[in-house]
């Protein structure tokens, strides 16, 4: 079934564009743009030491999480009004990050697009906060052992950590990094991820989901891990050249594909775990129109992205409430991991997603993302639910 339309199609690189009659068409277009890099600079850099950089970062960054997490959950702090090991977590997995991506790239001028900043840390009642981060900081680097370093300084700790002011754009280099993405799955201790990407000129070329406590199995049809299940997932993509999974523990990188599922009945979906992220109406209608009839599997974090670029899933639907903006560090990593293992991504009028404006995704409604063959059919569902719905308002 072919969905009829005009696409506008526009190539960052040479801003050019193209008319396409048909949304097959449109893919196809965009898998060839993917696969043979039209960007120029993207043909000429294999991103190897950026690559390895990023999995470093994101790695380490995993296991100070971890720390803070198991901690955490011992205490039971969760459920009480203190909220400060995640603020913890959150910026120490900051910090980690930009530190080791400038120590492994040092020649490179560096420009990180990111969640935090440091202005609540520099308040007076934030000292104590501040000198738990630069101590987990210290003691992570100092566990690993990759480095030779004197031990950082609260300072050192604020400057990498505002080092993620940038805004990113259309031109040069910039590296996208939510430190722990899915912040309420972290406290309740189910699934977070350490969500790093690199934009060129604008075009997502790389990216790295470190996602502590999803299974190294498939999570389809099942409603709560097991206690022995082992867990501990890195995916990781560069453009044009697929996408893998590896342990985070170490282990030989697997490469990973999206299912080949068409009949949309044999279809599985992916939505927020929380209610307050999506609109889970629409999704429901959406998913009746398709005829599918495995429940939702509600997960939180990009850790949906890596479980659907291996398959668990069929379909991720997205739907923000009214007002809310969508950032690039939400969905750059992701966005990657999932289209280089044979996935489609498009906001919910088909058109492909757009990160070189900033730190914001301008977008038609939502995020929608699923295999080629499943997409028109998906489109169609999406677009005639939110008529219906617009309608009854």
């Amino acid at each position: 079934m072919l969905i009829r339309r005009l696409v506008t199609v526009r190539s960052v690189e040479h801003s050019s564009y193209c008319s396409v009659a048909s949304f097959s068409t449109y893919l196809s277009v965009c898998r060839r743009r993917s696969s043979c890099c039209s960007s120029s600079v993207s043909c000429t850099m294999s991103y190897h030491k950026e690559l390895a950089a990023a999995k470093k970062a994101a790695s380490v960054a995993a296991r100070l999480c971890q720390k803070v997490q198991t901690e955490l959950l011992k205490s039971d702090v969760q459920s009480k009004s203190d909220k400060s090991p995640v603020t913890v977590a959150d910026y120490g997995s900051q910090a980690l990050v930009s530190i080791i991506l400038q120590k492994e790239l040092s020649s490179e001028s560096f420009s990180l697009v990111a969640e935090e900043d440091s202005g609540d840390l520099r308040k007076d009642d934030a000292k104590e906060i501040l000198e738990r981060i630069t101590k987990l900081v210290n003691d992570t680097l100092s566990s690993d052992g990759s480095y030779d370093f004197s031990p950082f300084s609260t300072e050192n700790i604020l400057a990498s950590i505002d080092s993620g002011k940038s805004d990113g754009g259309p031109h040069g280099r910039h590296w996208v990094l939510d430190p722990i993405d899915g912040t309420k799955g972290f406290v309740r201790g189910d699934q977070y991820a350490i969500a790093l990407a690199l934009l060129e000129e604008g075009k997502v070329v790389l990216g790295v989901l470190a996602c502590p406590n999803l299974p190294l199995e498939s999570i389809a049809g099942v409603a709560k891990t097991s206690s022995d299940a082992r867990v501990g997932c890195l995916f990781f993509a560069k453009v044009g050249s697929g996408t893998y999974m590896e342990s985070l523990g170490g282990s030989d990188p697997v490469k990973v594909h999206v299912t080949e599922v068409e009949n949309p009945e044999e279809a599985s979906f992916f939505e927020s775990f929380e209610a307050a992220h999506s609109q889970r109406d629409l999704s429901s209608l959406i998913a009746e129109k398709l005829g599918v009839k495995a429940p939702p599997v509600r997960i939180d974090s990009q850790a949906k992205y890596g479980a659907l670029s291996r398959g668990d899933g069929a379909i991720y639907l997205r739907f923000p409430h009214k007002g809310y903006r969508e950032k690039i560090w939400d969905h750059a990593a992701g966005y990657i991991v999932v289209t280089e293992a044979g996935g489609v991504a498009s906001d919910a009028s088909g058109n492909p997603l757009d990160f070189s404006k900033g730190k914001y995704l301008d977008l038609d409604t939502g995020i929608i993302v699923t295999n080629g063959k499943l997409m028109p059919l998906l489109l169609k569902a999406v677009q005639d639910s939110i008529n219906e719905k617009t309608s009854t308002l």
